[in-house]
This record gives C-alpha cells, sequence and structure tokens, in this order.
C-alpha cells in the first residue's frame, strides 16, 4: 500500500468537513496507517518521515475540527447576545431604513445617509393616494446621516392629515446624481431570531435586521 495513497483517501474524507466527524476520520486514518504498517514491503519500509507526516495530518484534522467547534459555539453566543439586545429596543422609537412618514400632530421625522458629501437634497413627500404633497429642500450637507422633520403642512399652507405618507430623497454630488439611503420613525413591536440573525419588526417598516438601525431613541 503506497504511502500517497493512505495520504490521498485521509486527505478526501478531511475535505468533507462536516461537524462531527473528527473522530471517525482519526479512527479511519489509525486503521489505515495500522494496516500499512502491517503491509509494508521489509525491504522497503515507510520513511520516519513519512510517518511523522502523517500523524501530522491526523493532528491538524483534529485541530481543525476542535476549532470549528468553538467557533460554532462562539456564533450560538454572538446570536443569544443579538437577540437580548434586540429585546431590549421593543417599545423603543429607532431610525431604521425605510421610506415610510409616520405623520402626528408632532409632524413626521426621516433619515437621510449619504455616502459622500452632496448637494441639492430633497426630500419628496406622497400620500396614499400617490399624491405630491409637499417637497422639502435640505441643501447641500457633508457625509453621513442627516435628520429632517416634516411639520405635516403641503405646498398650499394646509395642514395634512395624521397617517402614513411616502418619502424619495433626490441629490447630487458634482452635478452627477446620487441615491441617499432612506431612514424613517418608528416604533420596535417585536423581534424575529432568523437564519440570517436578529431581526426587529418596525412600525410601519416591516422586518428589519439590527444592521439596518441606525439610531435608537
Amino acid at each position: 500500500m503506497a504511502v500517497a495513497a493512505l495520504s490521498n483517501d485521509f486527505a478526501g474524507a478531511a475535505l468533507s468537513g462536516a461537524k462531527g466527524v473528527t473522530a471517525e476520520l482519526s479512527d479511519r486514518f489509525l486503521k489505515l496507517l495500522v494496516t500499512q504498517l502491517k503491509n509494508q514491503d521489509p525491504m522497503n519500509p515507510m520513511e520516519n518521515a513519512e510517518l511523522t507526516m502523517q500523524l501530522a495530518q491526523m493532528s491538524t484534522v483534529e485541530g481543525i475540527g476542535r476549532m470549528n467547534a468553538t467557533l460554532d459555539g462562539l456564533v450560538e453566543q454572538f446570536r443569544s447576545t443579538q437577540a437580548l439586545q434586540g429585546a431590549a429596543l421593543v417599545g423603543r422609537q429607532v431610525m431604521a431604513e425605510g421610506d415610510a412618514l409616520r405623520l402626528t400632530g408632532a409632524g413626521a421625522a426621516g433619515g437621510v445617509a449619504l455616502d459622500k458629501a452632496a448637494e441639492g437634497i430633497t426630500v419628496s413627500i406622497w400620500n396614499d393616494a400617490g399624491a405630491l404633497v409637499r417637497q422639502l429642500s435640505l441643501g447641500a450637507l457633508p457625509a453621513g446621516f442627516h435628520r429632517f422633520v416634516w411639520d405635516g403642512v403641503d405646498t398650499q399652507g394646509r395642514v395634512l392629515p395624521e397617517g402614513q405618507y411616502l418619502f424619495r430623497v433626490g441629490a447630487t454630488s458634482q452635478g452627477q446624481p446620487v441615491t441617499p439611503a432612506s431612514y424613517a420613525l418608528g416604533t420596535v413591536q417585536s423581534v424575529a431570531l432568523l437564519g440570517d440573525g436578529v431581526q426587529v419588526e418596525v412600525s410601519g417598516l416591516g422586518m428589519r435586521g439590527l444592521g439596518q438601525v441606525k439610531e435608537i431613541y
């Protein structure tokens, strides 16, 4: 039995990477190694370097298995921590990615995130019928996150009814149009631990990942 055949067989099994196979691989390796030692050519025995290489391969696979188990544990701890952090947000107001404006008697608030400085920034607001009711001019702003407030008055100076409105942000940078990220204010209603992480349900916006939440109030 050639050393190369043993190495290829063991390496191929190691590539499976499945959790919990480390012990199986070690047992398989030892059986193959013992078989090889029993059947080796007495006139051409295995070199010490070859045996050392085989044992090093087994040790490496065992180390990888232990490391993977440790990483899995850390991932679970991280997910649990995220869940606890998310649960603490229930009932809190947050500024999260979205294009909804909730108009109350105190007005409505939203946010704009810019990757770079921009000028001519405008916020266009529509009612639920799709009619444009107001445009706010934010002028020029540097890169970063910026809040804006709408007083609930339309272009004719009339106070609009409370409720849900939509908005879009337009801007230019050095004469070229850019699309800033829009953020809306809402209340966290629930928290869900999903396969891709923790998500919070924000009123008027739906489910949002924690990475989509910009500010907490």
